[in-house]
C-alpha cells in the first residue's frame, strides 16, 4: 500500500513508521520537522505544516491510505484548538484528493469506566492531559458523523509505555482493556503493531477501537 502517516516523529508515529516498513509498505512521513527522520528504502520524508489544507492534499495524492498520528503538543497551551483545526485540515484534504480511508490515534481519554462515565470526566484524570484528550474526544464525535470517510479511531490503553512487540494483546472498543491486574496497558510497539493490523485486514470500519493486555 501507498501509505502517509502524519506525525512520523512522535512518540506513537515513530513506532507506526517502523512497523509500517517492516511489513514492506510504501511510506510518506510527514512531520513538522523531518530532520530526524532517515532516509530508508520504500520510505518519503516530507516537511509540511497541516494547518495548510491545500499544500497538504498536493502531498495526498497518489495515496491510498492516510495515518494521522499528529498530536499538537502536550504543552502546548492551544493544544484543544489546535489539535482540533489539525485533524480538521487533514479531513478536508483527504476528502478534497479522494482518499476514502483514514485511520486516526486519539487518546484513550474518551474510554468509558462505567456506562456514561469517561476517563476524562473523572477527578483522577491527569490535568496535563485533560485539553489534549477533550479534544481527541471531540474530533471523534465529529467522526462518528462523517459520511464520506472510511474511519477507525484507536485509543490507546491509558498506560502507553515503552516495551517489546509481542503481538499478544485483546481487543476492545469504547471501554478500556483490563488485564488480570486490574491494568489498562499496552507497549507502543504493540499498538503499532494493532494499528497497521487494522490497516492491513479492517475490522473497524468507522469505529473505534482499543487495545490492552
Amino acid at each position: 500500500m501507498k501509505i502517509v502517516l502524519i506525525g512520523a516523529t512522535g512518540f506513537v508515529g515513530s513506532h507506526i513508521l517502523t512497523e509500517l516498513l517492516s511489513r514492506g509498505h510504501n511510506v510518506t512521513a510527514v512531520a513538522r520537522n523531518a530532520s530526524v527522520l532517515t532516509a530508508q528504502p520504500n520510505l518519503k520524508i516530507v516537511e509540511a505544516d497541516i494547518f495548510e489544507t491545500e499544500n497538504l492534499t498536493q502531498i495526498l495524492k497518489g495515496h491510498n491510505v492516510v495515518i494521522s498520528a499528529y498530536n499538537a503538543g502536550w504543552t502546548n497551551p492551544y493544544i484543544y484548538a489546535d489539535f482540533l483545526k489539525g485533524s480538521a485540515s487533514i479531513n478536508a484534504a483527504i476528502k478534497q484528493v479522494g482518499i476514502k480511508r483514514l485511520l486516526v490515534v486519539g487518546g484513550a481519554g474518551s474510554l468509558e469506566i462505567s456506562p456514561g462515565l469517561q476517563l476524562v470526566d473523572t477527578d483522577e484524570f491527569p490535568e496535563e492531559y485533560k485539553q489534549g484528550s477533550l479534544a481527541a474526544r471531540d474530533a471523534l464525535n465529529r467522526l462518528r458523523e462523517e459520511t464520506k470517510l472510511d474511519w477507525t479511531f484507536v485509543s490507546p490503553a491509558q498506560h502507553l509505555v515503552p516495551g517489546k512487540r509481542t503481538g499478544n494483546f485483546r481487543y476492545g472498543t469504547d471501554q478500556p482493556v483490563f488485564n488480570s491486574e486490574g491494568q489498562n496497558i499496552i507497549s507502543i510497539q504493540d499498538l503499532a503493531v494493532a494499528i497497521v493490523d487494522e490497516i492491513e485486514k479492517p475490522k473497524f470500519i468507522k469505529k473505534r477501537f482499543t487495545v490492552g493486555y
